[in-house]
């Protein structure tokens, strides 16, 4: 199974932009997908979840921030990043979450690189 992650890039601090991922969509109509990220040097961390009926769940770091959102339509879950810090520079990847840590159902994927500069 391959989820692909797109929409990252350079952004400025306090900038927005809006990260992607397609699952097939036996896998995304049926469970909860989440955005993990990992920041140089750290280890990864849950960003944010969303369920097969849109309940969310953020990381204290990120809420009123950022804001995850699906399109079961699509099979694509969205990150929408607002009040971009230098700190949420971070490889971003997808995922289907099987409990509230990083353990996930499939291999991570490439992710899709952020850079936020001051």
């Amino acid at each position: 199974v391959q989820l692909v992650e797109s929409g990252g890039g350079l952004g400025q601090a306090g900038g927005s932009l809006r990260l992607s991922c397609a699952a097939p969509g036996r896998i995304f109509s049926i469970n909860t997908m989440g955005w993990y990220r990992q920041a140089p040097g750290k280890q990864r961390e849950v960003v944010a979840t969303i369920t097969s009926g849109s309940s969310t769940m953020y990381v204290d770091s990120v809420k009123s921030r950022f804001t995850i959102s699906r399109d079961n339509a699509k099979n694509t879950v969205y990150l929408q990043r607002n009040s971009l810090k230098p700190e949420d520079t971070a490889v971003y990847y997808c995922n289907v979450p099987l409990d509230r840590t990083t353990l996930v159902l499939f291999s991570w994927g490439q992710g899709t690189q952020v850079t936020v500069s001051s």
